[in-house]
């Protein structure tokens, strides 16, 4: 029988730059950069409110050429050894060594997606592919999802320690086990969460960090459907280690506003799904630049396992076939099948089957390079915090 995590691809929702630039869709041959790893493990802040992010004093013009630009540094940026605190997150069939390399190149922090790989063999193959690619620091994910016959969760792990990963993104169900394992082997551990009670228990298990994932995100955004302002906000008032932003991040005015909440960066996925080294058909590529914020929809609401995908006929299907009541999974697992969303990604056709996606596809327009989005993000991230200060001006009252 189909598990869940084989159903759809996983991607964690995240798109798109601010001063939005032309839309283009033309494709560029991704050429992956990779190499050795050997990670700085940093032991991460215990209070919040010791993150700290540091940019340009607001003054403009900003100066923002590679001599003089002023890196952005947190809590995030220290702990990982990266320049800019953006994070790709784990995405099934997308998280590959071509991608994950190039958004360590860039300046962020990659991440492989184990369970794309279908088995932990073929994970340390990954592995030392990402490797010949980048000499940046990059990391694993795991996401642990219901299923009846589960994959070789402690496998993957065992397979990415072995071969020297230290930096692990972790989702999904009692990860319990897998925290211990890694913080065991002196790994760097971020979980994802979509709700502050998850975050404080996983903070009871020594992650280092904690992804807060909004209802904007792609993938699954949990039952409670709380968006990513109220849930960061509250973050910051009630965690004790550093968080990043997840969910509807595509650009630097996302960017600085995670910040401005408290978080230490932030996590992208639909935008990294957008780039030329991304390795989806450039047919959807196309497709997720030509759609909108409304171009999403919700399956697997009534089997209490929401998932954020696009919003095409097949999962049109599956919501009518749940609006009838007393749906089950045997009745849509034809529709939903692993298979079939990976071969959307391999086939460029957007109605073959159900595919992951999150709702900052609104924000997208461009098909960059992972160097060219990070930087721009790095730049104008940095621009609208330092002009924020002209905001404030010292002995003159607002006028309404």
């Amino acid at each position: 029988m189909l598990s869940w995590s084989s159903l759809i691809p996983r991607a964690a929702a995240f798109p798109r730059l601010a001063f939005r630039s032309r839309r283009s869709t033309s494709f560029l041959t991704a050429t992956p950069h990779h190499s050795r790893f050997t990670p700085a493990l940093l032991q991460a802040p215990r209070r919040i409110q010791n993150t700290r992010v540091t940019v340009p004093p607001s003054k403009a013009p900003f100066s923002t050429s590679k001599k003089s630009r002023m890196p952005i540094v947190t809590s995030v940026t220290k702990m990982l050894g990266i320049r800019v605190p953006v994070i790709q997150g784990g995405m099934q069939w997308v998280g590959v060594p071509a991608l994950a390399a190039a958004v360590s190149e860039a300046g962020g922090l990659g991440i492989l997606t184990a369970l794309t790989q279908p088995s932990p063999d073929a994970l340390r193959i990954a592995i030392r592919e990402t490797r010949k690619l980048t000499s940046k620091p990059f990391g694993v994910n795991i996401t642990l999802l219901p299923s009846i016959n589960p994959p070789d969760y402690p496998g993957y792990a065992r397979a990415a320690v072995e071969e020297g990963v230290r930096i692990f993104e972790t989702a999904g169900n009692n990860p319990g086990p897998l925290i211990k394992y890694f913080k065991e082997n002196g790994c760097i551990v971020i979980h994802k969460c979509t709700t502050i009670r998850h975050a404080k228990s996983a903070e009871k298990h020594g992650v280092d960090c904690l992804s807060i994932d909004g209802f904007e995100c792609a993938g699954h955004p949990g039952d409670e459907d709380i968006g990513g302002l109220v849930l960061l906000a509250r973050a910051a008032r009630e965690l004790k280690v550093p968080y990043v932003a997840s969910g509807g991040i595509a650009d630097a005015r996302g960017m600085a506003a995670a910040l401005a909440l408290g978080a230490s960066g932030v996590n992208m996925g639909t935008r990294f799904m957008c780039t030329v080294e991304s390795p989806i058909h450039q047919n959807i590529k196309d497709k997720i630049v030509a759609s909108t914020e409304r171009d999403t929809v919700h399956v697997f609401r009534t089997l209490h396992n929401t998932s954020r995908v696009f919003k095409n006929k097949v999962s049109m299907e599956v919501v009518a076939i749940e609006k009838r009541g007393n749906a089950k999974f045997e009745d849509v697992k034809d529709l939903v099948s692993g298979a079939r969303g990976k071969g959307v990604y391999e086939f460029g056709d957007p109605d073959y089957g159900v595919w992951t996606v999150g709702i900052a596809m609104g924000l997208i327009e461009d098909v960059p390079t992972c160097k060219v989005l990070v930087e721009r993000l790095e730049r104008e991230t940095v621009e609208i915090i330092g002009g924020l200060g002209g905001l404030v001006r010292g002995g003159e009252r607002a006028k309404l």
